[in-house]
């Protein structure tokens, strides 16, 4: 078989394949350090689009709240670290399933009942998800 020299890696593919995988793990970085800000952390819970209460979570030990609505009810779990759905009776126990939520920007929905609970960062949260050019 004949062997092609032109097309064997030299060391200037090597810089460039290192700098590709530099900059992979610095995107990675970045994706995974997720979207803190700092401050404390608060439960905002939404009934039909419309802020039924709002929840600061700094210094709760164990907080339940139920909520009501569209014929649903759901328990809510609340401490300082962590809020979760513990017990719904809406026929597809997603919001249950999801489990618990820590960091700002996650979120909990239970479409039968139009519930959505969802954390925010404390020192105010961005309007706008990227802003591009």
């Amino acid at each position: 078989m004949k062997s092609f020299p032109e097309l064997r890696p030299r060391w200037p593919d090597a810089v460039v394949a290192a700098a590709v995988v530099l900059l992979a793990a610095a995107c990675a970085w970045l994706i995974w350090r997720g979207t803190e800000q700092g401050g404390a952390l608060e439960a905002v819970v939404s009934v039909d689009g419309t802020e039924t209460f709002t929840t600061p979570l700094t210094g709760l030990t164990r907080v339940e709240r139920t909520v009501q609505a569209n014929g649903y009810t759901l328990k809510i779990i609340l401490t300082d670290k962590e809020v979760w759905v513990e017990e719904s009776d809406c026929p597809t126990q997603d919001c249950v399933h999801t489990g618990h939520i820590s960091r700002s920007g996650q979120s909990i929905v239970c479409l039968p009942a139009r519930v959505t609970v969802r954390l925010v960062g404390g020192t105010g949260e961005p309007d706008v998800d990227a802003v591009i050019g």
